[in-house]
């Protein structure tokens, strides 16, 4: 894979017979942002007290979309990810309440396809409230999103913060389960 970066001090990615790449030391884990107009995903591997992206994505779906395809499309998209990159375990954000009941709902339904997506494929499933996330990534509870993307870029080793926002969100959330585990 030519966008696969290896970490300091590891072999090159073209050499992965090998060394970081093949070591059962490696704990592969995704994270999800769940929504149903974009849910984000990332996928980073640990080792050693070092991170390494691995690559992330976000998945969307159309407004103009019936329901039950955007979910459909959804649950594909994310078994996809899932065999392309076999995750030893996921992270997710839980559900946020906002006051739109509507959107709470939809979010929640994308919630639901991701972890039967999950548990089909017997990936433990970790949950983590956003207060959790900012804590975990910067510090601080009180960091906003730009801050906990530019924590992101820096603990991956990132030359920019990773776009669109679901997807950074979603490799903080992977960075979360790693701290608490």
């Amino acid at each position: 894979m030519s966008d696969f970066h290896s970490l300091p001090g590891t072999v090159e990615a073209g050499a992965q017979s090998s060394g970081f790449f093949v070591d059962k030391g490696i704990r592969r884990i995704l994270g999800i942002d769940p929504g149903l107009a974009s849910t984000g995903w990332g996928v980073i591997d640990f080792k050693a007290n070092r991170y390494r992206l691995v690559k992330y994505g976000v998945v969307e779906t159309g407004a103009d979309e019936p329901h039950g395809q955007r979910l459909t499309a959804i649950y594909n998209r994310l078994v996809a990810v899932i065999e392309e990159f076999r995750p030893d375990e996921c992270g997710m954000e839980t559900l946020y309440f906002a006051k739109n009941a509507t959107s709470a709902m939809a979010v929640a339904e994308a919630r639901g396809v991701v972890t039967l997506a999950l548990a089909q494929h017997c990936i433990p499933l970790f949950e983590y409230t956003p207060n959790t996330i900012k804590q975990s990534v910067t510090g601080s509870v009180k960091a906003d999103k730009k801050l906990v993307q530019n924590y992101v870029k820096l603990i991956l080793g990132l030359e920019a913060v990773p776009k669109p926002d679901h997807a950074a969100d979603a490799l903080a959330v992977a960075i979360t389960r790693l701290h608490f585990n």
